[in-house]
């Protein structure tokens, strides 16, 4: 049941959309729809949304919002990014509560992780 004024969709830049499907399919086992050549559509990962062709990339350097996920375990989750071509742009540093890192997968969107 969708709800009210709550965010329910997320959409993301990519320049290589079969390359970033890979990537997400690998990493974190999201399902994917195509629909038509420029947008790829995720959902069931906790949040829906989208990636649209572009030539443009979501980083917080840039002035994006940035997007976390959660990992009981980082290293593992850590060395399946770095299996699947992401590349760490901000290696593992502690926060208070917890510690994360910074990633940007294969059409150059950044992400985080954190753990406690």
């Amino acid at each position: 049941m969708k709800q009210h004024e709550v965010i329910n969709y997320l959409e993301f830049p990519a320049r290589d959309l079969a390359a970033t499907r890979r990537f997400f399919e690998n990493v974190f086992n999201w399902r994917f729809e195509d629909y038509g050549p420029t947008y790829l559509a995720f959902f069931e990962p906790g949040l829906d949304g989208g990636f649209y062709q572009s030539e443009q990339a979501a980083t917080v350097a840039g002035g994006s919002a940035l997007t976390i996920f959660y990992s009981a375990d980082l290293a593992a989750t850590q060395a399946s990014i770095e299996a699947a071509g992401g590349q760490i742009t901000r290696p593992v540093f502690s926060f208070p509560g917890g510690r994360r890192f910074h990633f940007t997968e294969p059409s150059g969107n950044e992400f985080a992780v954190w753990s406690e």
